[in-house]
């Protein structure tokens, strides 16, 4: 995969530096020590540094993932760079204030209310940098699928040029992924892209996906390492292909998601340099159809991984 196809196919998400604590395993001694704010800053632009010299050209951020806004912004305006691609969500707020032993780290709420605020601090931060906005973890359940004002604000957004999309989770992914391209304002779809679970473990959202696609929308995958359950504890058919490959199990669970017909954008997590690099490798590791074949055996059922997932700490 060239410089060009890896900015194509891959995109760095800040979920696990933006705030001190996350639900990714093998993360704490990744970050700096303490996790005081201006070290994960620093981490941050390590980070975002490597992946630009890589050919990394997506950065994937979110109103609740703590600082990641502030540190991506800060990082573009030092740099420079005028060729990345920037992808932010609403719809939680983060309101863990920088503790790792906060009772509460984020808050979800789908209202055209919470649309305007986290809208207008996200242009205040990024400006025009940013190339889609999406609805934090929509859900079939979610209020937004019944409430005309907000979805002619996000409608009207998108008719002011800024693409609108949304990313799901839970068992149910297919679904709402299915409603909300139903979506229209005018005759006009109000979506035009989705970033969704799919992994070894939880590849249910698949053939949804590739609807999507088919369709002319954008895919973003996410938590393509299952938050790192994939890397921390590899089954042993990933670890046989990894040693095999000689790449890590994130890399060949990374290259799965990129092997994928639908040719999904790729949304890695790292929490520091070494991690990018060791996910990067994905790009090289290219399993074959026999070991893809092996690979879709380890998927779990999904109301199991699903429950799995919300046991995860923040740590």
């Amino acid at each position: 995969m060239t410089d060009t196809e890896i900015g194509e196919r891959i995109a760095v998400g800040l979920a696990a530096l933006g705030r001190p604590a996350y639900i990714n395993l093998g993360r704490v001694d990744a970050l700096p020590p303490g996790r005081e704010f201006e070290a994960m800053r620093e981490a941050t632009y390590d980070v975002l540094d490597d992946a630009y010299r890589a050919g990394v050209r997506w950065i994937d951020v979110a109103r609740s993932y703590g600082s990641s806004e502030e540190f991506l912004a800060g990082w573009l305006a030092d740099r420079a760079h005028r060729d990345v691609t920037v992808s932010s969500k609403w719809g939680y707020r983060y309101v863990g204030e920088w503790k790792l032993d906060a009772e509460v780290h984020e808050v979800k709420e789908h209202t055209a209310a919470r649309f305007a605020e986290q809208w207008a601090e996200t242009v205040g931060l990024l400006g025009k940098a940013v190339s889609l906005y999406q609805v934090h973890s929509l859900t079939v359940d979610s209020p937004l699928f019944t409430d005309e004002r907000l979805i002619g604000a996000l409608a009207e957004l998108a008719a002011d040029g800024v693409p609108v999309g949304f990313s799901t989770s839970g068992p149910a992914q297919a679904d709402a992924v299915r409603r909300a391209f139903e979506l229209e304002v005018a005759g006009t779809p109000v979506f035009s892209a989705v970033q969704s679970t799919w992994n070894l473990l939880e590849p249910s959202v698949g053939p949804a996906l590739a609807e999507a696609r088919a369709a002319g929308k954008q895919v973003l995958v996410k938590e393509t390492v299952a938050n790192g359950r994939l890397v921390v504890e590899p089954p042993p058919v990933l670890a046989r292909i990894a040693r095999e490959h000689e790449a890590g199990p994130d890399a060949v669970a990374i290259a799965a998601v990129l092997a994928q017909d639908w040719r999904p954008v790729a949304v890695i997590g790292p929490s520091s340099p070494a991690q990018l690099a060791e996910n990067l490798v994905a790009a090289k590791a290219k399993p074959t159809a026999d070991e893809l074949s092996e690979l879709a055996a380890l998927a779990e059922e999904p109301v199991a991984y699903w429950r799995h997932r919300s046991c995860l700490g923040w740590h």
